[in-house]
């Protein structure tokens, strides 16, 4: 493993608009999951090889000074840049010793992740969410697995992240799905998005947030390019050229096609409400603990 130097690794976010968290952590420089369509790989974040993965060097060492330093509690966000449960994970363990140190600080923790690693750690999210709120979210575009492997190449097949999505929701871990990016003309069918939202519900989950709709920054944009190939380029350049903002055809029905469906399943899918909702768990959480 290779490591980055790094003087701090839980920082104020500069709003909580997402998640309404306010502090990130990013453990893990790179991904080794190799989705073609990684915002990360923009060349405004200035990673280099991104997918080489490098841990943070002395990371926990790192991260037990931030938090002690803290004057004031709240939910760290980690899987912003790089996913927490990449495949240096497994040996390293970085991601679950530092979930042990946000549970001793008594902070609360947001994750997002393609990896049913993240099962693993059950234990000490139950403990962290007997005092603070907990939220995890599973990145699932694709309700195949056959899709999924062509647009996420090296990630767990989507029917691996629903199983864990429900090993989650059994444990009571408050979590859900995150349905980003939806791509066009490559996942933005209907059959897919309401697919999508039926097997959340049935695997436990307390919301789906989606945006219909990609980005394309440089250096993301080539690589996208690259992957798909010449005639989706073509179609990409003639409808979007260098737009950052790539909405999906026909979005509003699709919106609206989403929203029924979610409606009608109980399902959360507004970031304020979801947010409103987790926290208000933690709280309930927190008083049921005392007794």
């Amino acid at each position: 493993m290779e490591y980055v130097k790094a003087k701090t690794i839980v920082n104020r976010t500069r709003d909580n608009w997402w998640f309404g968290t306010d502090y990130g952590m990013n453990i893990y420089r790179g991904c080794s999951f190799g989705c073609i369509y990684c915002d990360s790989r923009s060349d405004c974040y200035g990673v280099e090889n991104f997918d080489r993965v490098r841990a943070k060097e002395d990371a926990l060492r790192i991260i037990r000074d931030d938090l002690r330093k803290k004057t004031k509690r709240g939910v760290i966000h980690t899987g912003s840049m790089s996913d927490p449960y990449t495949t240096a994970e497994k040996p390293l363990k970085l991601m679950r010793n530092a979930l042990e140190l946000i549970n001793a600080f008594h902070f609360g923790v947001c994750i997002a992740t393609k990896s049913p690693l993240v099962v693993r750690d059950i234990d000490i999210l139950e403990d962290i969410q007997a005092h603070s709120p907990v939220i995890v979210s599973l990145s699932i575009t694709a309700l195949e697995d056959h899709l999924s492997g062509k647009i996420e190449l090296n990630a767990p097949p989507s029917s691996e992240r629903f199983q864990a999505l429900k090993a989650l929701a059994d444990a009571g871990i408050y979590c859900g799905i995150l349905l980003m990016p939806v791509i066009p003309y490559m996942t933005d069918s209907e059959e897919n998005i309401l697919g999508i939202v039926r097997k959340a519900a049935q695997c436990g989950a307390k919301y789906v947030h989606t945006s219909m709709g990609m980005s394309l920054r440089d250096g993301q944009r080539e690589h996208f390019y690259e992957k798909i190939g010449p005639q989706l380029e073509k179609i990409y350049q003639e409808r979007y050229n260098k737009r950052y903002q790539c909405q999906v055809p026909e979005s509003r029905k699709l919106w609206n096609a989403f929203k029924m469906e979610c409606d009608r399943l109980g399902l959360l899918y507004k970031m304020e409400d979801i947010t409103k909702d987790y926290q208000e768990n933690g709280f309930k959480m927190n008083q049921l603990s005392l007794f």
